[in-house]
């Protein structure tokens, strides 16, 4: 089946949570850029800087935590309308202060993007909504499109951040001509405010048995269990080289301007973007499973031979082969986790699996910042390749015998069309 750029088998709350999310991943690309240097701007030293970006994913986890056991209660459209209010906080206090100590509570709202991509709630949230919002044979294709739109919202916002260079043209200097952007991103919060406020009643359809459920999960605890245990391996090893990181390497390794950084993660969005339709179009022909495994493994290498570059042109290469297939997994796994629990999980399975993916991720900044401060720039990397090869093998092992309903539909009707040419011959 193919992806409908039409969009007319979404309804309104679909393509709205679309334009939200499209929204905020621009804020999250520039913020991926700046966010480290504009710490170091501050007078913060590379340890700081690494607890700062460790409190706002701790602060994410915190609030997924919180949000995921009583969103179906409290409803979900109030709960993405406070996260949004919170990210209006969390612009405007990185906007103001410079004092350690409010930057690290800015963070720990839970809505200050280290990595470029979602943060927690909001895609606790999304997650649960979207498979309600289109048949379940659209189900990979639309979060292969609500991702995509992310990545090119996100490519668009990098290259924003080549901003900073013209407000410093124009007279700001040091930190300053970097807060303006803060303020932007405070602004994008309140415009998903508003959109997250016209939802309809529609996005609540999951009342079934959440209301006498505390966690939300019956049926699949084992199974959600088991992803939560691997996502949380696999986000630990992320969190060493989260795209503030990554940017913050290139600039102490090979002092990269911010302007140059955003073109650099411009295209990364463009080629992740473009991955993500990829995804959707091999799950059908493999499977949401294999997908994740196969496009993820050759990733990890590339993403080791990064500091092993002699030159910053090949890092830079290395790096964006890295980025063309490494998010291929994003959908496909969004999807799968949806597809093997029963409707009325949903919430709460989006909601711990992002968090076990949220905690563990919180670590690992604060360890690269300390690596980067006794000069070791390459460990970072070295450490999340090799984690998440080993969750590479762990979840495909763990995992292959299980399949999403519509996968074990087709192989069913494979089976009765050899039958039938085996009766017919």
């Amino acid at each position: 089946m193919r992806a409908d750029w039409r969009l007319d088998w979404l309804n309104r709350d679909g393509k709205k949570l679309l334009l939200t999310r499209a929204l905020r991943t621009f804020g999250y690309g520039y913020l991926a850029v700046i966010l480290a240097i504009y710490l170091r701007e501050l007078g913060l030293d590379p340890l700081l800087v690494g607890v700062i970006l460790t409190g706002a994913i701790a602060g994410s986890a915190v609030m997924t935590i919180l949000w995921s056991l009583v969103a179906d209660r409290f409803g979900r459209r109030r709960t993405a309308v406070t996260m949004a209010g919170l990210m209006v906080v969390g612009g405007v206090l990185f906007a103001i202060t410079d004092s350690f100590w409010l930057l690290l509570l800015g963070g720990f709202t839970g809505t200050i993007s280290a990595t470029s991509g979602e943060v927690g709630v909001f895609n606790t949230v999304e997650q649960a909504v979207l498979p309600q919002t289109a048949s379940n044979e659209r189900r990979t294709w639309l979060f292969s499109i609500y991702n995509t739109l992310a990545n090119f919202a996100g490519a668009a916002g990098a290259l924003f951040a080549g901003s900073v260079g013209v407000l410093a043209n124009l007279g700001l200097s040091g930190a300053d001509a970097y807060r303006p952007l803060f303020v932007l991103y405070a602004l994008i919060g309140l415009a998903n405010l508003v959109i997250f406020w016209s939802l309809s009643d529609g996005v609540e359809v999951v009342k079934l048995q959440a209301e006498r459920r505390f966690v939300g999960i019956h049926r699949s605890r084992g199974m959600v269990a088991r992803l939560s245990a691997l996502f949380a391996l696999d986000a630990f090893a992320g969190g060493f080289v989260v795209h503030s990181l990554v940017a913050f390497w290139f600039n102490l390794r090979w002092d990269l301007s911010p302007e140059v950084l955003g073109v650099i993660f411009f295209w990364v969005g463009v080629l992740s973007g473009l991955s993500l339709l990829a995804a959707g179009w091999l799950a059908e022909r493999i499977g949401l499973l294999n997908t994740m495994v196969f496009t993820h493994l050759p990733s990890n290498v590339l993403l080791m031979l990064v500091p092993l570059a002699p030159s910053a042109w090949l890092a830079v290469a290395l790096f964006l082969a890295r980025m063309s297939v490494s998010q291929m997994d994003v959908p496909t796994r969004q999807s799968y986790t949806m597809a093997v629990v029963d409707p009325d999980e949903r919430t709460a399975t989006a909601g711990i699996t992002n968090v076990a993916r949220s905690a563990a991720s919180a670590v690992s900044p604060a360890i690269s910042g300390f690596a980067f401060s006794v000069a070791a720039l390459g460990a970072p990397f070295l450490i999340a390749g090799g984690l998440k090869i080993v969750y590479d093998v762990l979840v495909y092992a763990t995992f292959r015998r299980i399949r999403p309903p519509e996968e074990a539909a087709r192989e069913r009707s494979r089976a009765a069309g050899r039958a039938e040419n085996r009766e017919a011959e």
